[in-house]
C-alpha cells in the first residue's frame, strides 16, 4: 500500500493553505506521503509538522531560523536546509509526484517554475505565480507535460465545470467574489477602515495578505489573470460576479446559453482535496452543503469605482508583458504598508496606479526580465511611499 501513496512536497506548509493541505493528508494517510515541507519564518510550527509527517527534507526560508530548527529536529534524521536553492530542491526532488505551491506572493515564482520544468504535477495555490509569469509557467508546462491543478476555490470550480466539455463550447467564465468585508461601504467609509477591519473576512479563513487583497478586490483581479492562463480564456470573456454567500464558487457559461456552477461550503479543504486526489474524489466533508440552509443566493456586479484595483488587473492583463508583474509588485508593497499602518486603504490603489503609470510594459520574455521588473517596481513603490504618501 505504501508504494501507491502519492508523494508530495508542500511549499508554504505553515500558511493557511499549507496547514489545511496537511489536514487532508492526515485524513488520508493511505493515499499521501509528505516528502518535503517548506516554510518562511515559522520554524516552531514547521518543526511540529516535521515530527508529525516525517518528510525527508524541511526548508526554512529565513536563514536566522535555520539553527533553531535544526536543533529542534536533530534527533529525527530529517535534512534541514535554508535558502532559495533549498526551496527549489524541495520542489524538484526526483521522487516527488506533486508539488503544492502555497507560498505567498512573488517568492513562489522560481520554485514553482522549476517544479513545472521538472514535470511535477502542480497543485497551484500561489496565484501571483501566474499573475507575474503566466506565459512562462504555461509554456514550461506544455514542454514538460506537467499538469497544473488549481487549488483556489474559484479555479477549482471552473476546472470541475469544464470537465468533459469541449473548450470551443465555452462562452465565458463567471468568476464569483464574496465582495469582502467592505462590500456595502461607501467611498467615504472606505477612507477610514483599518487593517484589523480588513482582516475580518465574512466567509473565509485566509492569511493576512490574501485577506487584504480580498477586501480591496485585488485578489479577484489576480484570480481573473490566473484564470486567463489556466483555462486559455481571453480576459474579455471572464466576468466577475459578486456573490456574498460564497456558496457558488464559480460558473462557466457555454455558447448554447447553459451555465454550469460548482457549489459548496466556503471551506478550502474541498478544493485542496480535489487537487490532491484528481482525477478521483475522496470522501471528506464533515458537513456537506444543505441548500435548504441557503434559501437565498445573491449576485451583483462589482463596483470598479469603489474597488479600482480590480479594474487595474483587467488593464494590466490587456496590456500584457511585464504589466501584471508591475501590478503585483506594487500591490505587495502597498498591502505590507497598509498592514503596518503606513498607508490608508484608499491609498493602496493610488500607489499601485502611480507605479503602473511610471513603468510601461515591456516583453516578459524570461525569468530574468520578470525579476528585474519586480525589483524595479518594488523599489519605485517604496520610494513613492516614502515621499508621496
Amino acid at each position: 500500500m505504501g508504494s501507491l501513496r502519492k508523494k508530495i512536497s508542500i511549499l508554504g506548509s505553515t500558511g493557511s493553505i499549507g496547514t489545511q493541505t496537511l489536514d487532508v493528508v492526515a485524513a488520508h494517510p493511505e493515499r499521501f506521503e509528505v516528502r518535503a515541507l517548506v516554510a518562511g519564518r515559522n520554524w516552531q510550527l514547521l518543526a511540529r509538522q516535521a515530527r508529525q509527517f516525517r518528510p525527508e527534507l524541511v526548508v526554512i526560508g529565513s536563514p536566522e531560523a535555520l539553527e533553531p530548527l535544526r536543533g529542534s529536529l536533530k534527533d529525527t534524521g530529517i535534512r534541514v536546509l535554508s535558502g532559495l536553492d533549498a526551496i527549489v530542491e524541495a520542489a524538484t526532488l526526483p521522487e516527488i509526484d506533486m508539488v503544492v505551491a502555497a507560498m505567498v506572493g512573488y517568492s513562489g515564482l522560481l520554485p514553482t517554475l522549476r517544479a513545472v520544468e521538472a514535470g511535477k504535477t502542480l497543485a497551484l495555490a500561489n496565484k501571483e505565480t501566474l499573475v507575474v509569469g503566466g506565459e512562462l509557467i504555461t509554456s514550461a508546462a506544455r514542454k514538460s507535460g506537467s499538469d497544473i491543478l488549481p487549488v483556489d476555490s474559484e479555479h477549482s470550480a471552473i476546472f470541475q465545470c469544464l470537465a468533459g466539455e469541449n473548450p470551443d463550447s465555452v462562452d465565458k467564465i463567471l468568476l464569483t467574489a464574496s465582495g469582502g468585508p467592505f462590500r456595502l461601504h461607501s467611498k467615504e467609509q472606505l477612507e477610514h477602515v483599518t487593517a484589523s477591519d480588513a482582516l475580518r473576512h465574512p466567509n473565509w479563513d485566509m492569511g493576512a495578505k490574501v485577506t487584504i487583497d480580498s477586501a480591496s478586490m485585488m485578489n479577484k483581479g489576480f484570480e481573473m489573470i490566473e484564470a486567463r492562463w489556466l483555462f486559455g480564456v481571453q480576459p474579455e470573456r471572464i466576468e466577475v460576479v459578486v456573490h456574498p454567500q460564497s456558496i457558488v464558487h464559480s460558473m462557466v457559461q457555454f455558447r448554447d446559453g447553459s451555465v454550469k456552477a460548482q457549489l459548496g461550503l466556503p471551506d478550502m479543504h474541498l478544493p485542496i482535496s480535489h487537487a490532491l486526489s484528481w482525477p478521483e474524489r475522496l470522501p471528506g466533508a464533515e458537513k456537506p452543503l444543505s441548500l435548504s440552509d441557503y434559501a437565498r443566493l445573491e449576485f451583483e456586479a462589482p463596483d470598479f469605482d469603489r474597488f479600482p484595483l480590480l479594474g487595474y488587473a483587467f488593464e494590466a492583463i490587456a496590456e500584457g508583458g511585464t504589466a501584471p508583474c508591475v501590478l503585483n509588485a506594487a500591490n505587495e508593497v502597498a498591502v505590507a504598508a497598509f498592514l503596518e499602518g503606513r498607508l490608508k486603504f484608499t491609498d493602496m490603489p493610488r500607489l499601485v496606479r502611480s507605479v503602473m503609470e511610471a513603468m510601461p510594459s515591456t516583453k516578459a520574455s524570461d525569468l530574468a526580465t520578470l525579476e528585474a521588473t519586480d525589483h524595479e517596481a518594488r523599489a519605485l513603490a517604496s520610494q513613492l511611499l516614502q515621499n508621496s504618501f
